[in-house]
């Protein structure tokens, strides 16, 4: 069952419950109001003939004793010479009966006029206390009242008033019927129109429903749901629809391209792989070959097999220490004097370079919490890169700068132009200029990978001509 449906029937279930509580309480209410009402016009029937009962002598005579053999019950022009009783209606039918029940006197005088009188009720009556009663009389449901008539708490005389109730249920019954149909009637009316509007309230939910149908099936994140309405529960849920679906976008495209990274990546390993391996593969085909080449070849050959090997040590080292960089392996959080690792750099960058020196100007105040095995990496990686570069002394600075510790390596290379510039934290990337120098341009994208690993972020200035210099920046923390 859709929500749709659900919903309708629901709210259908609602108002048909609601109509079931009113229509029960209009027909007890209606059924109650018009039983008053008899129950008051008989009452008031009952006092005018009593008023003409006891207008007559015969009603003064007190009855103390039961009659074994009564009477047989008189008209009531013999009984009462009063107008009342002669202008009784059968609409409202009349007797008198005497304390002990028998019928006294009717319209017409006939015994078979005797109204029903339980022998509770008579019980009652002879106790002085009037009473209604239903009974049938001739398949007819009436409401008869009866009510004692007691002169010196003698009871005298026993009227009974009665009215046909077969009006009253026709028309509680005609009232049933008609609040039967109207509630069917307005509960399938309302189910129908219910049914419309909630297919008007979920277009804006089916409309999402096929949105991420289509996206599903084609991957098309940069598709978004359109919402006209109101900002209410819809329009909340098409606005975060929509949020999720940026970050998804977000997402795919970050997957995407570390997809492309990976399948670069392995395709400049293979690239870079694949030359070594050439070279050693050509070289021992040399020294296998047929007669054995002459020693002085033989020498230059194993030299040349040692520097490969050398490379493929190197470019196998650096590419576990970006993998473990990528991996985002746990690093250490220290209180690091960054002076102190970086006069280490210096000693040893002291004995890569050939003629150039390295200018130092370090802060001593200068400390950050992090791994000093990384930081010292990514210092010898810059001093590195610089050396090879830098056609004169390198400056190296760390400063305190406000909440920051500052480190800077500047070079008096060629310098990288505004094309490359944006490239040089790519993996494998080498400008045109650097490809002389020795390398696999995996220097800068290390050097990147351990310093967002701690924390901090890095970035390269440069201008043709004059030089390079890297900046690299962390969250300066006081010494205890």
């Amino acid at each position: 069952m859709t929500i749709r449906l659900r919903l309708t029937v629901v709210y259908s279930a609602i108002l048909a419950l609601t109509l079931t509580i009113f229509g029960v309480a209009l027909y007890s209410i209606q059924a109650q109001d018009t039983l008053n009402s008899l129950e008051k016009d008989l009452m008031i029937s009952s006092e005018k003939i009593i008023e003409a009962l006891l207008k007559t002598n015969i009603a003064i005579a007190p009855r103390d004793l039961p009659q074994v053999n009564p009477p047989p019950p008189r008209t009531f022009y013999e009984f009462s010479p009063e107008g009342t009783f002669q202008g009784v209606q059968e609409r409202e039918i009349v007797r008198v009966l005497d304390s002990n029940g028998n019928l006294v006197a009717s319209p017409f005088g006939r015994e078979e006029d005797a109204l029903p009188l339980s022998y509770s009720a008579l019980t009652a009556l002879q106790q002085n206390q009037d009473l209604f009663e239903t009974s049938s009389v001739s398949d007819e449901n009436m409401l008869i009242y009866n009510r004692p008539i007691q002169i010196n708490d003698n009871l005298i005389y026993i009227i009974q008033v009665a009215r046909s109730l077969t009006e009253r249920d026709r028309t509680l019954q005609s009232l049933a019927t008609t609040l039967i149909l109207a509630g069917l009637v307005t509960t399938l009316v309302a189910f129908g129109i219910g049914w419309v509007f909630t297919g008007f309230a979920f277009t804006p939910i089916e409309r999402i429903t096929r949105t991420a149908q289509t996206i599903g099936e084609e991957r098309d994140f940069a598709r978004r749901v359109t919402h006209t309405g109101q900002h209410d529960e819809v329009g909340r849920l098409a606005n975060t629809f929509n949020q999720m679906l940026s970050r998804l976008e977000e997402a795919y495209q970050k997957v995407e391209h570390s997809l492309e990274q990976q399948r670069n990546f392995v395709h400049d390993v293979s690239h870079e792989l694949r030359t070594p391996l050439t070279t050693l593969r050509g070289n021992l085909g040399l020294l296998l070959r047929k007669p054995p080449s002459p020693f002085e070849e033989q020498e230059d050959i194993l030299t040349d097999m040692v520097e490969e090997s050398d490379r493929l040590i190197r470019l196998v080292n650096e590419l576990l220490l970006l993998a473990h960089a990528d991996a985002g392996r746990t690093l250490k959080k220290e209180l690091i004097a960054v002076p102190l690792v970086v006069e280490e750099v210096v000693r040893q960058g002291a004995l890569l370079g050939k003629d150039q020196s390295i200018q130092a100007d370090l802060d001593l105040e200068a400390y950050i919490q992090g791994d000093r095995d990384a930081l010292k990496q990514i210092v010898l990686i810059l001093v590195d890169n610089a050396l090879k570069y830098s056609e004169n002394d390198i400056y190296l600075q760390v400063h305190k700068i406000g909440n920051d510790v500052q480190i800077q390596v500047q070079d008096q290379g060629k310098g990288i132009s505004s094309e490359e510039l944006t490239r040089v934290f790519d993996r494998f990337y080498r400008t045109d200029e650097s490809l002389i120098v020795p390398g696999f341009g995996l220097g800068l994208p290390i050097a990147k990978a351990l310093v967002e690993a701690m924390g901090g972020r890095i970035s390269l200035e440069s201008q043709v001509g004059i030089g390079s210099m890297v900046t690299v920046v962390f969250k300066a923390v006081h010494r205890v």
